[in-house]
């Protein structure tokens, strides 16, 4: 019975998601207590839904973006990428050691930070030779993260007076998953939202070469190479955009369908977010998790203020 009533109550939730009385912060707020309270009855569905909803949204979000202008913003923190992808490869792995957290949990730790949260463990995880206890703290670690991240860095890029261009350039950089990075940025403001979910894009794509070193890394060559394709499907609604092979007023039904969706996404992601998830991580994996997010959310920082 009681299972029952929580079901209700997580389908009524998910339905105000896509009223246009529930913002995106308050979805997650919702999801959040509503995992925490009363537990996710449906968790393999929360995760599989969230995950295929969220890829949607973004190629949704593209109808409403300009290639041209995207591309820019994307090529503007290309040297500091490689810069930054590879510093925080390295500290991890050497901060690994140091705090005796596992070889592979901290590459995994260190490449969710330095990419794309957990995609890119999902991605070279299996390459890494991974195993189900490894796999869970990693994804745990980045997923506690993002969820504070969401709520912490728009209050932080507020305090600090960032413009929408440099919190979306910051958030882009500084967290870790595509959802967080989409999250922090439609609750800054539209044109954040844009600029944070192009860079972070093209940072994802750094999945491919990364998959290519862990195999190296880990002696584990012949393993497949998981590619993120809804970026591609991304690129493409923005060439339709902009070069105006679809009406204006599709173009803005779907982007406004997009950001519906990405309301209910973030009632997903929050929904995830459980007691036993948090108790799985462990101090170290998450002393880990911290440090290198504050490096990498103080460099990127630094790097905003003296380049935009």
């Amino acid at each position: 019975m009681q299972n029952k009533f929580t079901v209700v109550i997580y389908i009524v939730m998910a339905i105000l998601c896509l009223t246009s009385y529930i913002t995106p912060p308050f979805a997650l707020f919702m999801g959040l207590i509503f995992a925490l309270t009363l537990g996710n009855p449906l968790p393999v569905f929360n995760k599989k839904v969230s995950k295929y909803l969220l890829q949607i949204s973004v190629v949704g979000l593209g109808f409403g973006m300009n290639l041209q202008e995207s591309l820019k913003a994307g090529s503007d923190g290309m040297f500091f990428t490689i810069v930054s992808v590879t510093s925080v490869m390295f500290l991890g792995i050497t901060l690994g050691k140091w705090l005796k957290v596992s070889k592979v949990s901290s590459y995994l730790i260190s490449t969710g930070t330095a990419i794309c949260g957990g995609s890119a463990i999902a991605a070279v995880g299996p390459i890494a030779k991974a195993d189900e206890s490894e796999m869970s703290v990693s994804l745990a670690t980045i997923f506690v993260l993002n969820a504070i991240a969401l709520f912490l860095f728009p209050a932080l890029g507020h305090w600090l007076e960032l413009t929408q261009r440099e919190f979306g350039m910051w958030a882009a950089i500084a967290i870790h998953d595509t959802s967080s990075v989409v999250g922090a940025g439609a609750i800054y403001g539209e044109e954040a939202l844009k600029i944070a979910t192009t860079v972070k894009l093209t940072r994802a794509l750094w999945i491919i070469p990364l998959s290519v070193f862990t195999s190296f890394y880990f002696k584990s060559k012949g393993d497949k190479i998981v590619i993120p394709w809804f970026i591609f499907f991304f690129i493409l609604a923005m060439i339709v955009n902009s070069f105006n092979f679809m009406p204006q007023v599709l173009t803005h039904g779907i982007v406004s369908v997009a950001k519906q969706g990405l309301t209910l996404t973030l009632f997903f992601i929050g929904a995830g977010l459980s007691r036993k998830v948090i108790k799985s991580v462990g101090i170290k994996p998450m002393v880990l998790g911290v440090i290198l997010w504050f490096f990498i959310a103080v460099i990127s920082l630094i790097f905003i203020y003296s380049f935009y």
